[in-house]
C-alpha cells in the first residue's frame, strides 16, 4: 500500500499559543495532573505539536510513540508507559485542541518522553521528570541559544514528531516567536516545493532525507537553497560525498551537524570545522565535556585526545539528567556520576573533536579482532556510484564472524571497485569478505539504518 500524500501546514506563534492553552485545558478536564503521562501515537501535525507543548507547559508529561507501530506494538508500549490518557486517532486529537483555555508556564516544565529507536534492543522511554521554572529556562536556552532561534525564523518540520529533535527545534522556534511549516511526513518532492515556495530559514534532516532531496529529477544542478540560515543534520553518519554535495547547495555557514541521542546532546559541528576535519561530529556543546573510556573504566581515568578508541561519555549539567522509564538497572548502567553514555564508540583528537566508530552493539569480532562497521562504511561510501552502505556480520566457521557489506548503488557499480577501495584504505581484517548489491536497505521511520535487520531484509541466515 502506498503511503498517503504528505500534507503541509503552517503555524504562527500566536495561533500556536491559543491551541496549546486549549489542549492543556482539555487534558486537565480529563483529569491529567502534573507528573502524569499522556500518550500520543499520531503522524506529525500542528495539532499534535500544540497538544504536546500544552501538556508540557502544565507539567503533564507527553509520551510520543512511533506512528507507524502496529496496533500490537503500540499497545505494548502504552502498557509500558502507563498513561492516564491516550490519543491515537485524528478525531480525538481535534477534540483535545478545542478544550477550555488555561494559563500555561512560559516554557515546558518537562521533556516529552520519547522512546529509544530500538535499533540495539528493546526500546526504552527516556524521561526527565518535572522541572521548576529556573531549570525549565536552562533547558530551553541550552537548545534555543545553540541554534539561535528567533522571531525571524520559519522552521520546516520534516522529521516525525516522535523523533525528539522535531519537538526541540519546533518548540524552540515557536517559543522564540518564529513560525513553522509542518510536513505530515517526509516526502522529498513536497519538501522541495516547501523550500521553493515558503522559503524556510531552518530545518533538520537526516542524511537519508538529504540524499532523497538532492536526488530528485527536477532539481536543477545549479539550484541553491538560499533561504536557509541553518540546515542541521544528525541521526546517522553522513557520507562525505553527500555532505559536500549538500554544502554546495547552501551558504558558507549553514550546514551544521550534531551528535546526539534520545537521551541527550553531545556535540555540534560547523561546516568550517567539518571541512578542516572531515568525518568529525564536532566538539562538546557548551556546558558539556566528552571523555573516551574503556567499557568498564571510570569516566575520569582517560579523557581521550590521543586518538584511542573507546566508549564515548558525556558529562552534562544537572538539567540534562535523564532516566529510563521503569528500568533502574539500565539507568544505573548509563551513568557514571554526572556523565552518561549510550554505548557509542569513538575517539577524540588533541583538540577535542569527536570521531565516531559506531555503536558497541554493532561491533563485529572477526578472528578475535574488533571491527566497527562505521569505519568501513565511510570508506565504501566514497566509491563513485555508491548511494548507501551497510556493513554487518554473518556467522563464519573460520572467523567466528565475517565482515559483509550490502551496497545500494547506481547502474554500473562493480564489486571490484568496492574491493579496491577497501584494499587501499583498510587493514585486511576490516575488509568485507562478502559484498551484496541491494536495491534498498531497511530504515527506521526517522531514517536511521536498521543494521541489525539487514540480513533478514536480504534473506540471509544470521545463524541465530
Amino acid at each position: 500500500m502506498l503511503p498517503a500524500p504528505a500534507t503541509v501546514e503552517t503555524l504562527e506563534p500566536d495561533e500556536a499559543e491559543e491551541r496549546q492553552r486549549r489542549a492543556a485545558g482539555a487534558l486537565a478536564a480529563r483529569g491529567a495532573r502534573p507528573g502524569d503521562r499522556v500518550a500520543f501515537c499520531l503522524p506529525s501535525s500542528a495539532d499534535l505539536l500544540c497538544a504536546v507543548l500544552g501538556a508540557a507547559r502544565t507539567g503533564v508529561i507527553p509520551v510520543l510513540l512511533n506512528a507507524t507501530l502496529t496496533t500490537v506494538e503500540r499497545d505494548l508500549m502504552l502498557a509500558d508507559a502507563e498513561p492516564v490518557h491516550s490519543v491515537v486517532d485524528a478525531a480525538s486529537l481535534a477534540t483535545l485542541v478545542d478544550g477550555p483555555a488555561v494559563e500555561l508556564a512560559p516554557l515546558p516544565l518537562t521533556r516529552p518522553m520519547h522512546y529509544t529507536s530500538g535499533t540495539t534492543g528493546r526500546p526504552r522511554g527516556v524521561t526527565t521528570g518535572l522541572w521548576d521554572e529556573a531549570t525549565a529556562a536552562a533547558v530551553f536556552e541550552d537548545e534555543a541559544d545553540q541554534w539561535g532561534f528567533s522571531p525571524a525564523d520559519r522552521h520546516m518540520v520534516c522529521s516525525p514528531m516522535y523523533h525528539t529533535v522535531s519537538i526541540r527545534f519546533a518548540a524552540g522556534t515557536l517559543l522564540r516567536g518564529g513560525s513553522l511549516v509542518i510536513l505530515s511526513r517526509f516526502d522529498a518532492a513536497t519538501a522541495l516545493d516547501v523550500v521553493r515556495r515558503l522559503r524556510p530559514t531552518t530545518a533538520f534532516l537526516v542524511p537519508t532525507h538529504i540524499q532523497r532531496l538532492l536526488g530528485l529529477p527536477d532539481l536543477d544542478p545549479d539550484e541553491r537553497f538560499d533561504s536557509f540560515r541553518l540546515l542541521a543534520h544528525a541521526g546517522a553518519p553522513c557520507p562525505p560525498g553527500l555532505k559536500r554535495a549538500a554544502l554546495a547547495r547552501v551558504g558558507p555557514d549553514v550546514l551544521w551537524e550534531f551528535y546526539g541521542s534520545t537521551e541527550g546532546q553531545f556535540t555540534a559541528c560547523s561546516p568550517k570545522e567539518w571541512l578542516e576535519r572531515p568525518g568529525t561530529v564536532g566538539r562538546a556543546r557548551p556546558g558539556r565535556r566528552l571523555a573516551i573510556t574503556p567499557a568498564t573504566g571510570d569516566v575520569g581515568d582517560r579523557p581521550g585526545g590521543d586518538g584511542s578508541v573507546g566508549t564515548v561519555w558525556c558529562q552534562v549539567p544537572p538539567f540534562a539528567h535523564f532516566s529510563y522509564w521503569g528500568d533502574e538497572v539500565a539507568t544505573h548502567d548509563a551513568w557514571r556520576g554526572d556523565a552518561f553514555t549510550v554505548g557509542d564508540v569513538g575517539s577524540l583528537d588533541a583538540d577535542g573533536y569527536l570521531f565516531l566508530s559506531g555503536r558497541r552493539h554493532d561491533l563485529i569480532i572477526t578472528g578475535g579482532v574488533n571491527v566497527y562497521p562505521a569505519e568501513i562504511e565511510a570508506v565504501l561510501d566514497e566509491v563513485p556510484g555508491v548511494d548507501e552502505v551497510a556493513v554487518f556480520a554473518l556467522p563464519d566457521e573460520a572467523w567466528g564472524q565475517r565482515v559483509c557489506a550490502a551496497v545500494v548503488g547506481r547502474p554500473g557499480l562493480e564489486v571490484d571497485a568496492l574491493r579496491a577501495a577497501a584494499a587501499a584504505r583498510l587493514a585486511p581484517y576490516k575488509r568485507p569478505k562478502q559484498y551484496l548489491i541491494a536495491s534498498d536497505l531497511p530504515h527506521t521511520a526517522t531514517g536511521k539504518l536498521l543494521r541489525r535487520a539487514v540480513p533478514e531484509h536480504l534473506g540471509l541466515d544470521r545463524g541465530d
